[in-house]
């Protein structure tokens, strides 16, 4: 793969495995390199932070561009992955959020439920997010900054 094509980290426990095989060869189609940070193979008695953790830390330190975590429903990957400073994760269900939340809150891991996203909303709901762009504005700055400073005070 070429330099220019941006790596989205991915993962997803065994409520999620296999939207996240699908979405695999999507980001590939769409010009992303897709890294994997599991699960390998489906598993009931997998466990998601095993998982979303790494994948989190992965994009708070830039290894990848930004990250996809699935679960079941969303809500467990997205609580494990905003336990990692300078991650800023969102379930997201949305068009609209999906985009939003890179260009004003600069999300940088996308959350989707495995049981409750189907694949062509998904698609939709990644474009939208890995398409968006951080706008910057100084209410915007202001706004991580709090966020930033709770962090550093953990």
């Amino acid at each position: 793969m070429s330099a220019f094509i941006k790596k989205i980290g991915i993962c997803a426990d065994h409520g999620g495995f296999e939207l996240k095989e699908k979405i695999k060869s999507f980001l590939i189609e769409n010009q992303f390199e897709p890294v994997d940070y599991g699960a390998t193979e489906l598993n009931d008695s997998d466990d998601f932070p095993d998982f979303v953790i790494p994948l989190a830390q992965a994009v708070a330190s830039k290894e990848v561009f930004r990250g996809i975590a699935i679960c079941g429903s969303g809500v467990g990957a997205c609580i494990a992955a905003n336990k990692v400073p300078d991650v800023r994760a969102a379930l997201i269900t949305d068009h609209f959020s999906a985009h939003q939340g890179v260009e004003d809150d600069d999300m940088n891991l996308l959350c989707l439920g495995g049981r409750v996203t189907g694949y062509a909303s998904a698609q939709e709901l990644i474009l939208a997010f890995l398409n968006a762009r951080f706008i910057g504005a100084e209410r915007h700055l202001r706004r991580l900054k709090k966020i930033q400073n709770l962090e550093d005070r953990s």
